[in-house]
């Protein structure tokens, strides 16, 4: 396994506390008694420091790059030749250095969200970055998305917001949806929005919401027997304690949504804390588990690659679900770390995977022994 360093020296040392990590279940496949042979294997890490979490990737097709976002700035990686291309920090026009979200618009702006320090938006060596005082709802900022009409949706600790590049100006959403924590945003094809809060999953259609918690099919039942979080879905303006966010505790809230995810067939998807992974056919949520073959039952993010693979981030490694067949990924396969936070599908659907001290890149078996092979 080849191993790159993405980071200067100057950025290894900070980042957060280690904990104590569950090792995964060996692969699972459910429902299943005939042996099949994963083809998917790890092809290399990038390494950034054992104590730095990578919180977000994101693909830039214009740039044929990926930006990666870390618990100390922002790296742009060049998928040519896997070499890095720029690192930014607060220095250089970033808000924070810690970075929980990262998209790229329509227009190429790449927006950076961040734990306490706003939102930044980047294009062309040119910085912009948006704080309450011009209509941001809140300084942490969790999440991303765009409409069709170019209207950029921003979730936050506070609300959602609205910003619209025509004018400039935020509109913010807070009493409608069913959570005022916001972590994972979706449009669908009819441009309906879907949020992910720590109280459920709430869907604005541009006129009414709507809104699904658990009592409505959201979210596994507690199998495990976890004990009830009391630190999360308070809806309270209370800061909440980041290792809640950075170790993943096993306790239980299926209406704590950290990830939202719309398939290609306008399916949605949501990530709980405790209650594996929910997916909404348009009538009832499905829920999967590790009693189903899922890694961990909680979900941090959410991937789709073009050959209909779905890629699950969980406290317990990773999961790929071919739509019959779980198949699973920890330490022993490669990951740096058996918490996942963000995944990225390429074109090619090499599969890029962030946790704690770097990034973990998937490919299928016939690439990883072109890759040895070349080695050699």
């Amino acid at each position: 396994m080849r191993v790159f360093a993405l980071l200067f020296a100057a950025l290894l040392a900070a980042g957060c506390s280690d904990s104590q990590e569950s090792k995964p279940d060996a692969t699972a496949v459910a429902d299943q008694s005939t042996e099949v042979i994963d083809p998917w294997k790890v092809i290399d890490a990038f390494e950034v420091g054992r104590e730095v979490y990578v919180r977000s990737l994101a693909l830039d097709p214009t740039a044929n790059s990926i930006w990666v976002g870390t618990s100390v700035g922002v790296h742009e990686v060049n998928l040519t030749d896997q070499s890095p291309r720029n690192t930014f920090t607060r220095a250089d026009g970033l808000a924070n250095e810690y970075v929980f979200a990262i998209f790229v618009d329509q227009d190429d702006y790449k927006w950076f969200g961040t734990n306490g320090g706003g939102s930044s938006r980047y294009k062309a060596d040119d910085w912009q970055v948006f704080f309450p005082m011009h209509g941001l709802a809140d300084y942490w900022v969790y999440s991303f998305n765009q409409q069709a009409d170019g209207k950029v949706w921003i979730g936050t600790w506070a609300g959602a917001n609205l910003w619209d590049p025509a004018t400039g100006e935020f509109k913010t959403y807070f009493d409608e949806l069913v959570n005022e924590w916001v972590y994972g945003i979706g449009v669908d094809s009819k441009q309906q929005v879907w949020f992910g809060t720590e109280g459920g999953v709430s869907m604005f259609n541009g006129e009414r919401w709507r809104a699904w918690t658990h009592k409505e099919g959201l979210g596994a039942a507690n199998d495990e027997n976890l004990p009830i979080s009391l630190n999360t879905g308070l809806g309270t303006r209370e800061r909440h304690d980041l290792n809640v966010m950075a170790e993943g505790q096993s306790t239980y809230n299926p209406n704590y949504i950290f990830s939202i995810h719309v398939d290609k067939n306008d399916q949605v998807w949501a990530g709980t804390w405790g209650g594996g992974v929910s997916r909404f056919d348009g009538e009832k949520w499905n829920n999967y588990s590790i009693k189903n073959g899922l890694a961990g039952n909680i979900v941090y993010s959410i991937a789709e690659g073009d050959d209909g693979n779905f890629w699950f981030g969980t406290n317990r490694g990773l999961s790929r679900f071919d739509g019959e067949r779980w198949y699973n990924y920890g330490r022993e396969d490669g990951l740096l770390s058996e918490h996942v936070y963000t995944i990225a599908v390429l074109p090619n659907n090499e599969v890029w995977v962030g946790t704690r001290g770097g990034v973990t890149r998937f490919g299928q078996q016939a690439e990883t022994e072109q890759d040895a092979g070349e080695a050699e």
